[in-house]
């Protein structure tokens, strides 16, 4: 039974075992998720991230172990984390679903420095974590700075 509740967890409900793009797909589960906590308040919405992200270190560590390797695509966990980071204090519109979204993508796909040596240096469902955090931490700044000189929401 723990296993099984390990494995629904790091895979985003089983959005992680999508042939294409499990990623992708598991940070679209990011956006409800985000949707719920921007009805707290920005206090409560940043200590609810930061417990959802120990809660994604630790169930993407026990998956790691499940699967037998490191970082498999099926762990999408770190993804939410990740997207979550993103729209911490950004306000709800459409289009900063959407510019969050892209940006956190962008920002994981291609993992700019320091990102890749998260992933690689740190151990277990650390570095699993970690590179999604830094890349929605990169991502966030880009969206703070667009929503800023843009006027979006």
């Amino acid at each position: 039974m723990r296993g099984k509740f390990i494995r629904v967890m790091a895979t985003g409900l089983g959005t992680g075992l999508s042939p294409f793009a499990p990623g992708t797909v598991g940070t679209i589960l990011g956006i409800p998720l985000y949707l719920l906590f921007a009805l707290f308040s920005p206090t409560l919405y940043l200590l609810s991230t930061i417990a959802f992200c120990f809660f994604a270190v630790y169930i993407s560590g026990e998956a790691e172990k499940l699967y037998g390797e490191k970082d498999p695509s099926k762990i999408v966990i770190d993804e939410i984390a990740g997207f979550l980071v993103v729209m911490l204090f950004v306000p709800v519109s459409p289009y900063t679903v959407a510019a969050g979204f892209i940006l956190f993508r962008f920002f994981d796909i291609l993992k700019p420095y320091p990102i890749r040596l998260m992933e690689q240096r740190l151990p277990g469902g650390y570095g699993v974590v970690a590179d999604d955090v830094m890349a929605g931490i990169y991502a966030a700044i880009v969206l703070q700075l667009v929503i800023y000189l843009s006027g979006m929401v």
